[in-house]
């Protein structure tokens, strides 16, 4: 990879994959986009800032998109900017469609006008799929798409979009799929929380931990795995194709948050937050990597138990620095 371009580069799972990059190419130019108004370079960038090019765009503004493509000339794109949170895309919704639509949009009409020939790397969800059948668990790439959050929504019209300018314009879209996967920088997921919350309880900062629906069934992998198949689906993927990429460790929300309270130093009692419950939940999420693995070779490497050790001394460590400010 000679010009890399990551979108989002500054957000939980963007500034990790950054970290693998940096360290995978050292001869590489990276370049990330970040809103004006991001706070999270110095702290998710910290250890990589030599090795970046951060460049201010709004990707729902498209001079700027076609600014920073001039300027950089990618020649690997990975689209990771979007609205993830999909409890607040509930209380947002027209936001979350527009800017997770219309960046992408943007994105890749910009590629097609700069006549650049970059590979991109779509990031997609398991959203897309919505509550699915159990007669078609594991999900396959072709199981019928029934997005059931304002979220879901966006990112099954970004596939849609990814195909399209794949088939009409040769733009080099692969889309990946991605299930539950463990990031201590990203607080809105139900374990980042949990885990969060346990650190907070221990620390004295906080007295319960709470949570919203403990019945739904996720399949979890590493974040460090998570942005190691990203790089490899640029590199073996098929453009115009679409991957699921998942773990292999099924749990329960409520099996998960009992690991942590198994790990935690103090006793945790928890109880249930109404306002953290979705208007509509999807239940089950378990994911046939098959097609994804065998393009690639790739598989997890690391364990469940060191994914979990990985994301609550994150947690620890992130409550205590924040302790020694105060």
């Amino acid at each position: 990879m000679e010009s890399i371009l990551i979108t989002g580069i500054t957000g939980s799972g963007a500034s990790y994959l950054a970290e693998h990059l940096a360290a995978t190419y050292p001869e590489a130019k990276i370049h990330g986009i970040t809103r004006w108004h991001s706070t999270t370079a110095s702290i998710n960038l910290s250890g990589i800032m030599d090795r970046v090019q951060l460049h201010e765009c709004d990707l729902c503004d498209f001079s700027s998109v076609m600014r920073v493509l001039q300027v950089s000339k990618p020649t690997h794109i990975f689209h990771l900017a979007s609205h993830a949170n999909v409890r607040a895309g509930f209380v947002t919704p027209l936001s979350v469609i527009n800017n997770n639509i219309m960046g992408t949009a943007n994105l890749f009409e910009a590629i097609r006008l700069a006549e650049i020939d970059p590979y991109i790397q779509l990031c997609s969800t398991s959203e897309v799929y919505g509550q699915v059948d159990p007669k078609n668990v594991p999900i396959k790439e072709d199981c019928p798409q029934k997005p059931s959050s304002p979220y879901a929504v966006s990112k099954t019209a970004q596939d849609h979009l990814g195909y399209t300018y794949f088939k009409s314009y040769d733009v080099k879209v692969i889309t990946t799929r991605m299930f539950a996967y463990f990031n201590p920088r990203r607080s809105d997921l139900f374990s980042t929380s949990f885990a969060l919350q346990v650190a907070l309880i221990e620390a004295g900062k906080q007295g319960k931990l709470f949570h919203g629906n403990l019945d739904s069934v996720r399949t979890l992998i590493d974040v460090r795995d998570a942005m190691e198949a990203y790089r490899l689906a640029l590199l073996k993927c098929q453009p115009g194709e679409a991957y699921n990429i998942g773990g292999q460790t099924t749990i329960s929300v409520g099996e998960f948050l009992d690991v942590l309270k198994q790990k935690a130093k103090v006793k945790i009692v928890s109880e249930v937050d109404p306002s953290l419950l979705r208007p509509s939940d999807v239940t089950l999420q378990i994911p046939d990597c098959s097609k994804f693995n065998s393009e690639t070779g790739w598989t997890p490497k690391y364990s469940f138990e060191e994914s979990v050790e990985h994301l609550l001394e994150n947690c620890r460590r992130q409550i205590w620095h924040k302790q020694s400010k105060e």
